[in-house]
């Protein structure tokens, strides 16, 4: 609402004297300010804040009279009137000095363009030249305490217990008047005001009085300390008789104030808070509607140690009170008591270094023009204090006197406060003495234009990741800075208005008189080209957008009448492109809805106009008709407090329904804020209804609206919108309401479910309070969030020692943009009232949020926080309607464990009553696969069970992380895992205890059960967790503990083998080895002991087929020379070279990666194994120099889809076909027409193509690589085979083939190699493999020759199926026939070669994971060949 910005400024007085100013006054218009000293009055103007004349009493008369006490102002500016202390009251007339003579005038260099502007407004930015000349005293004969001003008559109160009333003008005998205060019945209400108790005031008399103009009467405090009100019993106080009511239990009042809005009296007590009353209207008796206190929460050091209030001072436009207090400090509130600013707390209060403040002691204060500035006048022993510090400081002798000092505070406000129509944008304004602070518009488009000022600063906002997909308010959190020309400034200063789009892209100001308007769009203002249009022009009611036209209620001085006015964005701001409307009363107030325009008018009546643009003119302009006159005199006593008034399209009757959203967005009804009190008026569709097609569009008749009905108290603001969106209807159409102290309220429409009939007893619409910890100044309706802005300090530290200026005890002071979500208090609303199904539908509509889940986690925490640490049984408790209401949605187990993470351990029971236990919810993530939330439970289930229950299901979770390639998850649950052995022994306290928290950050574990609150909910869903635990060791011997360490690290280990072997059983090659490097696990040690056991391969062709698959790589091209293609139309032609059996396709390895594998634990006496892994670098390095001297790699093959006509060429790389299989499965072939074109040979282009095809990506190659450095270090030769092959590198063959001939190597895996080999050679002719197999004859031909001793027929039978070298299990059984079934070739040593079959399917029993369909899919897609063996 307003908020201090900046420092305070310290103006000096120019005249030096002893005496301190310690009284405050300002003119009606607050352009003069009368300060008054002991002996002198001085008069200050605003802008500039200079002095303009100061009257010093003379030595005799001072004696005479007594020193100045208090001022008050005639209410044309044109008298002042003093009050001494020996009872004389002093007038003075101000005169001015003549139309020429200025005290101060702006002076502009040569050839600016600022020079001479009309004749006749230049006194607009002078100080004018004022003089002041006393009349004749009037002596009352009496001390005098309280003065006020009404428009011909002056009151004063004195201390013999009169109340005089003076005329201004005739100030003798003939103008005074006196009435006793005793003559005066008091009651506690008007109705008892003839027989009712009656206040005794016998030696009391008024000490402080104000008059409320919209009351008619005046609020006085008694010397008594008693609080009452005196109205005169008809119309006017000076003739009539007086009755006075009084508020019954107070007798400590000390100030009073009265705010002629709201029709509200502040009252300031001894005890340090401010009463607030109202008259009730029908009794009018004074009722207490709220108080102003600091509260303990937040103001425990000084809540009750502040004084008595010693000032209370109501803002111009009424909508803020600053209080003020005996032992200093200022604190404002809203008009309904929300807090904004104290500054007897926080950096105000304490310097950087923690010592305290001494508070500022205020004696006097007035808020300056429009409230952009406090006038304040420091406690006088304040300043003499701070004086001689600084004068004993000072280097110069001091024989200048003291210098009086007044202290300006600056406050920027929101628009809403005297401009409400804004209120149904979504955009936040608010405005400086000379600047405009926005928070709209897109933050590419949007930057600072003013360097000049400071910047205002923006914490990191809690929900600032949440931004993106919102509304464009919310992308960036700087205000955007508008500075307002200064060209209109200096002629019509202080601005009144100001009004900003519904697009943020456009705002308007109004000041004295006219007004500009500025686009974001070309960062220009526009002002009046014709000043003398912009003088004669004075904004009333306001302003505000439609479209791009600005809409101006306004007073014309030429024509001596209120017009209503629009002026076109683009145009040149001039009266002749203005679309103009007289009026026939003055306008307080204008607000837009769609196409129409809604006035209410100083007669207390309300109309309704059309705007339509109309296009047919070259200049566009605006149509403007009257629709609607309603007149409000029956209901509004006084013009003055209707505060805004707004066009909606709420309703209440049974025509909400779903079926009817169009009426949305018709003008349904009228909100009226009266004094705090919003009142409806509906339309009446009691009567006949005629339908809309009968009517002819122009002459159709509005409906007349109902009689009035309130809908709240103590209202602010209002806010609604009058958008349509049918998947939001509920906050849509809802009306909000900000209320002060009480928070928010909301207005929400019920509707019925899937079009259902209403149940006749539901109401149409509910009211639901809400507290907010933001002053909202805008609500964004669809997010679901409200937008405000706070008052934030910076302590200056620059100024040390003993004689820092009065400023620096004041903070920097800036304003920050804040938003606040409020969904959660909707709902648990209406959870509170049975209402769940509507819940469930407002739910439902915002549960794309990207904060949902956060308002979710809100709403456990708040009910939880309530009912679990209420004192008293609560008799039907929420928390389980709510767990239950969250079942509705997907995030239900997040949010559980989320709350319980961020609650205290003490709250989980009475939590996990309600929502269920924690074993069952950690079953339930496991089986939806959540494994991140299922780690939260987790750490609940630690908390809450014995360790078993913990190991038991952390075991579960483990093995699905290990499962599911979680790694991070497997890594922090070993280390739980570890540490829950280790703490197993101890016996967990039956209360928790608090700990520090360590600074792994994430997850912490304690032995105690305590939790960490530290962890974000946003680390949560990161999937990042830290799982530890800390303890203390137990008092056994150390040896035990050993022992248990020693149990849990087998326990983890048989766990991480069980894996491993799962992993090679499947062939799961690349999850092993990725399973091996993220958790350390030791891969060789482990193969060596697992050699002749699960790393024995069973099936030779289903894992090089699965590798291939793995790895993404693809099967060999088969040569032309032994393959011919069956299908016709040449489909699946394929053009190779044979230049590509010489070739290797394997890149480079990086040597460091074979370094660095783990060291192998393998048994004792291996000397091949030993020989083996040295060698084998020396291998892998030969093949990689081999392979970078053979294959090109950074050729492009073209490659074209085979149709009927070969039209276009595609460039494709090495993954475009690694990423499917090989060529042969897809409808490519290499293109050989235009080979003139290029520049390589057919038969290079032929091989580079092939290289291409049969070549992998080189992230699996490299993979592959490391992987064969694996195996061959654990000496499993069988897939040291495999992979030479998948790489085709004959080097690893004959490495293999030249350690099968060690005599250490066991015979039986000399027996599965040849097998290996001579199987494949006879099987896999069609894969592509026999080309690689021919380059390696020579090596095979020997391994036969050496092992033809050893190796006899009977090996290779199927003579026991139980037997774990039986070629029968480990080829698959039906996969090699008996030897007398055999067809074909016969080989050497009298093995029968397996049979290839017509139909060229390979012929494989199904496996448990593969059902025989899918086996005979597989076999159809492989395609059918003919074969030949060379």
């Amino acid at each position: 609402m307003y908020f201090l910005t900046g420092w305070p400024r310290r103006l000096l007085c120019p005249l030096r004297s002893e005496e301190e100013p310690f009284y405050i006054q300002p003119s009606f218009q607050r352009f003069y300010f009368a300060v008054l000293s002991e002996t002198q009055l001085s008069i200050w103007f605003s802008r500039p804040s200079v002095l303009i004349v100061s009257y010093i009493e003379s030595a005799k008369a001072a004696a005479q009279f007594g020193f100045y006490q208090k001022a008050e102002w005639k209410s044309d500016d044109s008298m002042i009137a003093v009050a001494t202390a020996k009872g004389y009251i002093l007038l003075f007339d101000v005169l001015g000095g003549g139309d020429d003579k200025y005290l101060y005038e702006p002076v502009y260099p040569k050839g600016s363009p600022r020079v001479k502007v009309t004749p006749g407004f230049k006194e607009e930015q002078c100080a004018p030249a004022l003089s002041l000349e006393m009349k004749k005293p009037v002596d009352l004969e009496a001390p005098i305490t309280s003065l006020q001003s009404l428009q011909e008559d002056l009151l004063v109160c004195t201390a013999d217990g009169y109340l005089h009333v003076l005329h201004w003008d005739g100030i003798g005998s003939n103008g005074r008047k006196a009435i006793c205060l005793t003559t005066i019945p008091f009651s506690l209400d008007l109705q008892s005001a003839r027989g009712g108790p009656s206040l005794d005031l016998e030696g009391v008399y008024i000490h402080c009085m104000e008059y409320c103009v919209t009351l008619d009467g005046f609020a006085v405090v008694l010397s008594d300390g008693r609080l009452g009100f005196i109205t005169p019993l008809s119309s006017t106080i000076t003739a009539d008789p007086l009755q006075g009511v009084w508020a019954a239990d107070v007798t400590d009042g000390t100030c009073v104030a009265v705010n002629n809005k709201y029709r509200l009296m502040a009252f300031g007590c001894a005890s340090g808070s401010v009463l607030v009353y109202m008259i009730d209207t029908t009794t009018g008796s004074m009722q207490l509607s709220h108080k102003l206190e600091l509260t303990p929460k937040h103001y425990p050091d000084i809540y009750n140690k502040t004084g008595p209030v010693k000032f209370i001072c109501w803002s111009p436009d009424y909508s803020v009170a600053m209080v003020t207090w005996e032992c200093g400090g200022l604190s404002l509130w809203s008009v309904f008591g929300a807090h904004l600013i104290c500054t007897l707390g926080e950096d105000f209060a304490y310097r950087s270094d923690g010592t305290k403040k001494d508070p500022i002691k205020i004696s006097s204060m007035s808020w300056g023009a429009e409230g952009y500035h406090l006038w304040v006048l420091p406690y006088k022993q304040d300043r003499k204090r701070q004086e001689e510090q600084q004068e004993v400081e000072m280097v110069e002798p001091p024989h200048s006197c003291l210098q009086a000092g007044i202290l300006q505070f600056h406050f920027i406000k929101s628009a809403l406060t005297v401009n409400p129509c804004t209120s149904n944008q979504e955009q936040v304004l608010l405005h400086g003495e000379d600047r405009l602070y926005l928070t709209c518009g897109d933050p590419t488009q949007v930057h600072s234009t003013s360097d000049s000022h400071p910047p205002l600063h923006h914490p990191p906002n809690p929900d600032s990741s949440l931004s993106q997909g919102l509304s464009t308010l919310l992308g960036h959190r700087h205000w955007h800075v508008v500075q307002i020309h200064s060209t209109y400034l200096e002629s019509n200063w202080p601005i009144r208005f100001s009004a900003i789009d519904t697009t943020g892209q456009c705002m308007a100001v109004a000041g004295r008189r006219g007004f500009a308007h500025y686009s974001l769009f070309t960062r220009k203002w526009k002002l009046f080209g014709n000043i003398t249009q912009e003088q004669n022009m004075m904004v009333t009611g306001g302003l505000a957008w439609w479209n791009d036209f600005v809409v101006v209620a306004c007073y014309n001085f030429t024509d001596q009448q209120e017009q209503l006015r629009l002026y076109q964005r683009s145009s040149n701001l001039d009266n002749a492109f203005a679309s103009v409307t007289k009026l026939h009363a003055d306008t307080l107030l204008l607000n837009v809805f769609r196409d129409m325009v809604i006035l209410f008018r100083a007669d207390c009546s309300i109309c309704l106009y059309s705007i339509e643009k109309r296009n047919d003119s070259p200049n566009p302009s605006a149509i403007v008709e009257l629709l609607q006159e309603v007149s409000m005199s029956r209901y509004i006593p006084h013009p003055a407090l209707v505060v805004s008034v707004t066009l909606t399209s709420v309703r209440t009757e049974t025509g909400i329904t779903l079926k009817a959203p169009q009426q949305a967005c018709m003008a349904e009804s009228i909100m009226l804020n009266l004094a705090g009190q919003l009142i409806m008026l509906q339309r009446d569709r009691s009567g006949p209804q005629v339908r809309e097609k009968e009517t002819p569009a122009n002459n159709k008749k509005l409906l007349p609206f109902c009689p009035p009905v309130v809908l709240a108290q103590c209202v602010e603001n209002v806010w609604t919108t009058c958008r349509s969106n049918r998947k939001k209807r509920h906050l849509l159409e809802a009306l909000w309401l900000s209320c002060g102290e009480a928070g928010m309220k909301v207005w929400l429409p019920l509707f019925p479910r899937d079009h259902r009939k209403p149940h006749s007893f539901l109401s149409r619409r509910i009211m639901l309070p809400f507290h907010i910890n933001i002053y909202p100044l805008a609500v964004l309706f669809e997010d679901a969030l409200v937008l405000g802005a706070t008052n934030e300090t910076v302590l200056y530290d620059g100024l040390q020692g003993s004689s820092e200026p009065l400023e620096a005890l004041f903070p920097y002071c800036t304003v920050e943009r804040t938003s606040q979500i409020y969904l959660h208090h909707i709902l648990r609303q209406l959870l509170v009232r049975n209402l769940g199904e509507q819940a469930l539908m407002l739910a439902q509509s915002c549960a794309s949020l990207p904060y949902f889940p956060h308002v979710m986690e809100l709403m456990v925490h708040v009910v939880l926080e309530e009912e679990a640490t209420s004192r008293e049984p609560i008799p039907d408790p929420l928390l389980p309607t709510v767990a239950k209401f969250i079942t509705e949605f997907p995030l239900f187990l997040q949010t559980i464990v989320h709350c319980a993470r961020k609650t205290e351990y003490a709250l989980w029971n009475y939590l996990f009553a309600a929502v269920g236990n924690p074993k069952d919810l950690f079953e339930e993530c496991l089986m939806a696969q959540d494994l991140d939330t299922a780690a939260s439970y987790l750490i609940i289930l630690q908390n809450m069970e014995v360790p078993a229950v913990s190991r038991q299901h952390a075991t579960l979770l483990f093995n699905t992380a290990l499962e599911q390639g979680k790694w991070d998850l497997c890594r922090h649950m070993i280390r739980f895992l570890k540490a829950i052995g280790s703490g197993e022994m101890e016996t967990p306290p039956p209360t928790p205890t608090t700990q520090e928290p360590s600074s792994t950050g994430g997850f912490e574990f304690f032995r105690n059960r305590s939790i960490s609150l530290s962890q974000s909910a946003d680390s949560i869903t990161t999937g990042k967790f830290n799982l530890q635990k800390t303890f203390s060791m137990p008092t056994g011997s150390s040896a035990k503990v050993r022992d248990v360490e020693c149990a849990e690290n087998m326990y983890i280990d048989m766990m991480l083998w069980r894996h491993a072997r799962h992993l090679l059983e499947q062939v799961r090659l690349r999850d092993l080895g990725c399973f091996s490097a993220q958790l350390g696990f030791e891969l060789i040690g482990w193969l060596c002991r697992e050699r002749n056991r699960v790393a024995h391969i069973d099936d030779f062709v289903s894992a090089l087929k699965k590798l291939h698959k793995d790895f993404l790589w693809p099967f060999p091209v088969i040569p032309v020379g032994s393959f011919n293609s069956p299908l016709k139309n040449g489909r699946c032609r394929t053009v190779l070279s044979t230049r590509l059996l010489k070739s290797q396709s394997a890149d480079s390895l990086l040597n460091s990666d074979m370094d660095t594998a783990p060291p192998q634990t393998g048994p004792t006496n291996q000397t091949w194994l030993d020989r083996l892994g040295q060698r084998a670098k020396e291998m892998d390095t030969a093949s990689s120099a081999h392979s970078n001297q053979h294959s090109p790699q950074t050729h492009d093959a073209f490659l074209s889809l085979l149709t009927s006509k070969v039209e276009e060429y595609s460039i494709g790389s090495a993954t475009d076909l690694t990423e499917t299989s090989s060529v042969v499965d897809g409808d490519w072939t290499m293109v050989d027409e235009n080979s003139s074109t290029l520049s390589l040979s057919q038969a290079e282009l032929e091989h580079i193509s092939m290289e291409l095809a049969n070549k992998g990506p080189h992230k699996s190659q490299v993979q592959l690589r490391y992987l064969l450095h694996v195996f061959m270090e654990a000496g499993c030769l069988e897939w040291c085979i495999v992979i030479g092959l998948i790489l085709r590198d004959a080097n690893v063959i004959k490495q293999v083939i030249a350690f099968l001939d060690s005599p250490e190597v066991p015979p039986e895996t000399v027996q599965i190699s040849f097998f290996l080999l001579f199987y494949l050679d006879c099987f896999y002719i069609v894969l592509g493999y026999k080309p690689f197999l021919n380059l390696i004859q020579p090596q095979l031909q020997q391994l036969l020759d050496s092992s033809s001793e050893q190796v006899q027929p009977e090996a290779f039978q199927p003579a026991s199926q139980s037997s774990k070298l039986g070629v029968a299990e480990g080829l698959g059984g039906a996969a090699v026939p008996r030897p007398e079934d055999s067809r074909g070739v016969a080989a050497p040593l009298g093995l029968g070669l397996p049979s290839i079959e017509p139909a060229g399917g390979f012929p494989r029993p199904p496996s448990e994971d593969c059902p025989p369909e899918q086996t005979e899919e597989q076999g159809e897609e492989e395609g059918t060949y003919d074969c030949t063996l060379s």
